[in-house]
This record gives C-alpha cells, sequence and structure tokens, in this order.
C-alpha cells in the first residue's frame, strides 16, 4: 500500500461514508477528500465540540449530511442519492461504559443501524463496495495471550462488544443471503468487515477513553487516574485501520473482488500491544511532565483484561502492515492536542491532519 496506488484507486469516486462527524470517521473524510474522492457524510450532529470534525472544519471538506443510521428510509434515501462507488459505514455507539447505561440505544445503533446500510445497497442496484467497521472486542474474550484471529467465535461480555460481534453477524449473514461472494459477477455488491485496535490519535475527546483523559488532566497540571492500568490494549493510531479500510476498499474496487469478501483485522505490531500504564508513562513523556495514580476498584465495570489482535491476514491477504510504532503513534497523538490546545485555527489544524496523513504514508512513485 503506498500513497500513489490509493490516489489511483479513489480520485474521482463517489463514498458515502456513516459516522463522519466522529473521531474517526472525520479523519476518513479528510484523507478521503485528500485522495480527490467526493465524500458524502451521513451521521448524527457532533456532539462533542472540541472533537477533529468541528475543530478541523471538515464540514467544509466534503458534502455533509445529517442522519441517524436507526432510521431505515432516511439510510437508504441518502445512500441512492448519493450513488456511492464504495460506502464505508462507521457509525456507531462507540463507547463501552456507556453501553452498560444505554443498553437498547446501543444496539439498535450498532446491529439494527448496520442492517440498515446493508439494506440500503440493495436499493442502489448498481454495483458497490462496502466496507462495515466493527471492532477488535466482537471476538468472545478468553483472556489469551495470544491475538484473536478472524475465525475466532464472535461473542462480547459486555453490552458493546456483543453489538459488535453482533455487527459481524449480520454482515455475514447479508453477504450470504444476499451477497453470495460465487456470484458478485451478478449483483456486483462486494461486502467486507474490518475490526480494528484501540485508536488514539488527535482529536478524539470522548468521555471515558484514557487519551482524552490523559490530556484533560495534563493540560490541568493534575495527575491522570488511571482505571486499568493492568489492561493490555492493541492501541494504534487512527491513521493505521483506516489506511487498512482505504486499502481494503480499494481490493474490492479493484481486481477479483471476492477475495477481498471475509473480515479482516488491522491491529499493530506486538510491541504497541502493551498494558495502560506504559501507554500513559509514553504520553507523558511526550507532554514533557506529568504523572498518574491507580485509579482501580474492585467492583468497578467490567472490563477485558488481555485484548491482542492477529494481522497476519492482512498481511498477506492485503499487503498492508502497520508502519508507526507506540512512540510514533503517541508523539504524533500529544503533539495534534498540544496545537489544539494552543488555540491552533480550524484551517491549521486541519493541515496538520494532512501533514500527519503524509508522514504516515509518503507520496511514492
Amino acid at each position: 500500500m503506498n500513497a500513489a496506488e490509493l490516489q489511483r484507486a479513489y480520485a474521482g469516486k463517489r463514498v458515502f461514508l456513516t459516522g463522519h462527524t466522529g473521531f474517526k470517521g472525520a479523519w476518513m473524510a479528510l484523507w478521503l477528500e485528500k485522495l480527490g474522492a467526493k465524500v458524502v457524510g451521513y451521521a448524527l450532529a457532533p456532539t462533542e465540540p472540541r472533537g477533529v470534525f468541528t475543530v478541523a472544519g471538515v464540514e467544509k471538506s466534503i458534502d455533509h449530511h445529517l442522519g441517524d443510521v436507526r432510521d431505515e428510509q432516511g439510510v437508504r434515501s441518502a445512500m441512492v442519492a448519493a450513488k456511492p462507488d464504495l460506502v464505508f459505514h462507521l457509525a456507531a455507539q462507540a463507547l463501552v461504559r456507556k453501553s452498560f447505561e444505554e443498553p437498547l440505544q446501543t444496539l439498535d445503533t450498532n446491529v439494527r443501524g448496520t442492517a440498515h446500510v446493508l439494506e440500503a445497497l440493495k436499493a442502489l442496484k448498481a454495483p458497490v463496495a462496502c466496507v462495515v467497521v466493527t471492532s477488535d472486542k466482537c471476538y468472545e474474550n478468553q483472556e489469551w495471550i495470544y491475538g484473536y484471529r478472524e475465525n475466532e467465535p464472535m461473542g462480547g461480555y459486555d453490552v458493546y462488544s456483543m453489538s459488535k460481534g453482533a455487527a459481524e453477524l449480520v454482515t455475514s449473514s447479508w453477504r450470504r443471503s444476499f451477497f453470495p461472494v460465487a456470484k458478485v459477477d451478478q449483483h456486483g455488491v462486494k461486502v467486507a468487515s474490518a475490526r480494528a485496535g484501540n485508536v488514539i490519535g488527535g482529536g478524539d475527546w470522548a468521555q471515558d477513553r484514557i487519551i482524552p483523559d490523559a490530556i484533560t488532566a495534563l493540560h490541568a497540571g493534575k495527575p491522570i487516574g488511571v482505571r486499568s492500568p493492568k489492561a493490555v490494549r492493541p492501541w494504534q493510531h487512527v491513521l493505521e485501520p483506516l489506511g487498512g479500510y482505504l486499502w481494503l476498499g480499494a481490493k474490492l474496487m479493484g481486481a477479483d473482488p471476492g477475495r477481498y469478501c471475509e473480515g479482516f483485522n488491522f491491529g499493530p505490531d506486538l510491541g504497541a500491544t502493551v498494558p495502560v500504564a506504559p501507554l500513559i508513562e509514553k504520553v507523558i513523556e511526550k507532554w514533557g511532565s506529568g504523572r498518574w495514580e491507580d485509579l482501580s476498584k474492585p467492583d468497578q465495570l467490567h472490563e477485558a483484561g488481555i485484548l491482542r489482535l492477529a494481522i497476519e491476514k492482512a498481511q498477506v491477504r492485503l499487503g498492508w502492515s502497520p508502519r508507526w510504532d507506540l512512540s510514533a503513534a503517541v508523539g504524533n497523538t500529544v503533539a495534534w492536542y498540544q496545537a489544539q490546545l494552543s488555540g491552533a485555527s480550524p484551517q491549521k489544524l486541519a493541515d496538520l491532519c494532512r501533514s500527519q496523513i503524509d508522514a504516515y504514508l509518503p507520496v511514492q512513485a
């Protein structure tokens, strides 16, 4: 995968992007726009005024539409009007702890919302590729020390994780029932799913996420409170999975697309799959000062202790591999927040996004 290949794959393509007002969606919108794609975004209004969508002026870069994936007719109408070559489905209720508070809303968004997007593909009556983005938490967690592979059972202790496993099952069922790979030359609908690790990056201000919590504390000169310092996660900069999604989408639009109508993991190398404590120590190092404190409690809400992803399938089948180690991922993340907190303008923050994309995937002949 290189920048020139992505440019050739996406220049002039029509892309329907759900969840573009969220953290990952906003970065994806900017990257697609940079590649020359014509992006139609469909999402709820942004809830965080400090988020990258708002502060980097992403709305000005794409065709921005407000909508809810729980609205079946709304999704269908918007997608039909967009006439996409490719659909990226990123819209989701993305927080584990919120799923304990709003389990039914989480199910409705993550499971039925995914079904609504897949149903809308039928209404296009034209060839289209679709990448459904779920989560590394879709797997039935066994607290294994090795990475989960794409053929591991779906599951989930908490409602969020279960909803992501269910979204994968919905995707597989719709593909088998309505878009069978063996008949892809006839119906023209290519559907794959993507499961990513714990992403970090500038402009994420969601509640109960470790990096936003850390930046908030550091900026205020307070110690960083850490709920689960020993929890192991596959940390990766947001550009890592987005690059994987883009490359998977390019493969679905290319030759022999049926080979890629499956699920793929996009995670970091083993060195970036570390407990929370070393991650926070790296954040403090890149920030230049600070300290953290252990706030773990024996009765706190359940969270997986160990979660790793096996990425060999994406490496072998797609030719994708992570590019940034943990130090680079954290360094670019902290630099973005420091720019924002120093008062950088929307244009400068958008340019910083684009420069980090260029640093991640340099232009090659």
